[in-house]
């Protein structure tokens, strides 16, 4: 069998028929392609490997330092792997078959207090273009909990302004509607016709200076600047509104569903950790309906 070729056709295979996204293909082509080598200094072709030898390879790597998080990703590489190739045919057995994976500890997502995203928003008035276009960006953020690569990669059809919604491309090419209040529009709107007046090129809604998509390098580093200018010492990236947004939701009382669709999870489950971060409210509903509180 060749290596080469299975490795090729698996990150085909799940790029194509999985629809899994660029950056997560790239992640399962590095652990297979460390898989594959520890397979030849073993001398032993992958399809000829036992449980024990997939053991062998996850203490190699865990004797690296990795954490756990990244143990669980690379056994969830090699799990997929094999799974390709019995779905294909090409092998019978399953070596990863019985492992059990590592705990993860849960960490819980950093967010801001309403206060704080009021603060960091607020912050954001300067009379020019570049200011305009960070005040959207961060105002869709926390109005809609888009991703990051979804915000930057927004175009002006995907938009519906008069009736307040987006439409996204998200994980897996799951599409998705999004609403967004007027708050949110408002600013929108002002970054767009400041956007009009310099250049009416482009599908990219988002643009730099130079008339080109911006990258979330630059947002990133755009974002660091306005919480630095806003006086909030945490560490905020764009994840943090994304985490923000969600937590807000519920803490307000939204179905966790509805924030599920929103969020673009496909499991419940992901979306549940954000019911971990706010215990007061648990406490108010055990106090008015218990009836021994």
């Amino acid at each position: 069998m060749d290596s080469q070729q299975i490795l090729n056709d698996f990150i085909s295979y799940i790029t194509v028929e999985k629809g899994l996204s660029k950056n997560t293909a790239l992640a399962y082509r590095a652990d297979i392609v460390k898989f594959l080598e520890f397979s030849a200094k073993k001398q032993t072709p992958i399809e000829n490997f036992a449980h024990s030898d997939i053991t062998d390879f996850l203490w190699s790597v865990k004797s690296e330092g990795l954490k756990p998080r990244s143990l669980y990703r690379i056994m969830e590489s090699i799990r997929q792997l094999y799974k390709y190739l019995n779905a294909e045919n090409i092998l019978e057995n399953n070596p990863t078959s019985y492992i059990s994976a590592p705990k993860i500890p849960e960490n819980l997502p950093g967010m801001l207090s309403f206060a704080e995203v009021e603060t960091l928003l607020s912050s954001v008035n300067a009379p020019n273009e570049t200011c305009a276009r960070n005040r959207a960006m961060l105002e869709l953020l926390y109005a809609t909990g888009l991703r990051v690569s979804e915000l930057i990669n927004l175009k002006f059809f995907n938009i519906n302004i008069r009736d307040g919604f987006l439409r996204v491309v998200g994980k897996g090419s799951k599409e998705r509607i999004v609403p967004f209040g007027d708050k949110a529009k408002d600013f929108l709107c002002k970054y767009i016709n400041a956007r009009k007046q310099k250049t009416q090129d482009g599908d990219n809604v988002f643009i730099t200076r130079l008339g080109k998509k911006i990258s979330r390098v630059e947002f990133w580093r755009q974002l660091k600047n306005i919480a630095v200018k806003a006086g909030i010492n945490k560490n905020i990236t764009p994840h943090t509104l994304r985490h923000s947004f969600a937590s807000h939701l519920l803490s307000g009382g939204a179905d966790i569903r509805f924030v599920q669709e929103m969020l673009g999870h496909s499991s419940i489950a992901t979306t549940q950790i954000y019911t971990h971060l706010d215990n007061s409210k648990i406490k108010q509903q055990h106090k008015k309906f218990h009836p021994r509180s």
